[in-house]
């Protein structure tokens, strides 16, 4: 197959990565640093199945105005993308489902958002109800920051038309997990699960960012503890969306937390998860072209992916400045020496070319993948890639799978 996919970050590139291994891949708009990039909007390339990677496109109906051409896509269309295009209405699905997740509700009013936030505990947890590039989550134990929070997304101050609209949770405590279903608008597959590090320092200080690592396999994670997700989330939801009129095709990433009362879902996210998708894919044993082309097909009928038996850890290098203001526009060194590290692969995220040089061009730069027979070979490789690397400023968590029990 030629296969098209839409985007230009560390999930796209990865994509693209373990796509190549049987298919033809081009990629749209691609960085300097994807294979296969070309500047042709995907409606204008050929390709026998389109891939979208981010949200954005997703929320905007890409896939319905690809599907209404005849073309063969995986991804949601913009009916089904509100699951993650508005944090409120993912809510209330998950109510109509009956799945389990953290009390909450949603306002535009102040009054009553900070009353609702005094019931909640002291954990708190405030969320734009629109798109904010995975950076619109404020958890917090100071009720100063979380009313701070409060008034700036309601104000549009902080993100814009986003935050107008603002969900409040309970504050719920836990492992985490993340696991990407792979749907075909009836039915679901659940591909490898992984861990990932939302704050951008060690030990879980500083702000949440769109990630900082990954690792998979998880232990908390066994084999039936993800079937019985499939069965109280994901297959629930996918009814749930039909009594709708959605057929929803595509990946739904379900971000659960194993609290002392069970597992809940804190969110889904309607495209691959980044930087999971670095740490899932690489696993994966069977043709990932073939897996979605049955589920945009609408068949996943006999599918259940193989994944190897060794493990994967990503370690995201980022800007300085980031997650508020990147710095961009300085060289990347040691990218060479980085990928020639056994068991490594680089996935290349914001990044530019000057003068035929790559140079950094956003927030979370690259993610270093390394494989190996256990966790702690893939983090010893994907660390010692990470030295080899640097820019000014360059912003990277120091232990990402280092207990491999439980992230933040």
């Amino acid at each position: 197959m030629r296969i098209c996919v839409v985007g230009s970050g560390g999930r796209e590139h990865a994509l693209a990565h373990v796509l190549g291994r049987h298919h033809e891949v081009v990629v749209t708009p691609g960085n300097p640093a994807i294979e296969g990039s070309v500047a042709t909007p995907p409606e204008d390339v050929a390709a026998d199945l389109v891939v979208i990677g981010p949200e954005a496109p997703l929320v905007d109906g890409l896939a319905d105005r690809l599907r209404a051409d005849g073309r063969l896509v995986f991804g949601p269309g913009a009916d089904g993308a509100r699951l993650e295009g508005s944090k409120a209405w993912m809510k209330e699905v998950l109510v109509d489902a009956g799945v389990a997740t953290a009390a909450h509700g949603a306002f535009t009013d102040e009054a009553e958002a900070l009353a609702f936030l005094d019931a909640m505990g002291d954990l708190f947890v405030v969320k734009t109800d629109g798109l904010a590039a995975g950076k619109g989550v404020l958890v917090t134990t100071d009720r100063a920051e979380a009313v701070d929070a409060v008034r700036a997304y309601l104000s549009g101050e902080a993100f814009g038309d986003a935050g107008r609209t603002l969900v409040i949770e309970e504050g719920l405590t836990g492992p985490e997990l993340s696991v990407l279903a792979v749907c075909d608008g009836h039915d679901a597959v659940a591909l490898a699960p992984a861990q990932d590090f939302k704050r951008l320092g060690d030990g879980d200080a500083g702000p949440n960012t769109g990630g900082m690592g990954a690792y998979s396999p998880v232990p908390v994670a066994t084999d039936a503890a993800v079937e019985a997700l499939m069965d109280d989330a994901v297959r629930p939801t996918l009814a749930a969306l039909r009594r709708r009129g959605i057929d929803y095709r595509g990946v739904l990433y379900c971000g659960l937390m194993f609290t002392p009362t069970g597992p809940k879902v804190l969110e889904y996210n309607v495209r691959f998860g980044d930087p999971e998708t670095q740490v899932v894919l690489p696993r994966l044993v069977d043709d990932l072209g073939e897996l979605l082309a049955a589920a945009a097909a609408g068949d996943l009928s006999g599918r259940v992916p193989a994944f190897d038996d060794g493990a994967a850890v990503t370690v995201v290098c980022a800007s300085e400045g980031y997650p508020v203001a990147p710095r961009t526009g300085d060289p990347i060194e040691g990218l060479e020496a980085a990928s020639a590290i056994e068991g490594v692969t680089v996935f290349a995220a914001g990044v530019g070319e000057v003068d035929g040089r790559l140079v950094t061009a956003g927030g979370r730069v690259l993610t270093v993948t390394g494989q190996g027979s256990d966790v702690a070979e893939a983090r010893s490789r994907a660390y010692a890639a990470v030295g080899e690397l640097s820019w000014p400023g360059m912003q990277v968590r120091g232990d990402v799978a280092a207990s491999p029990t439980v992230a933040g």
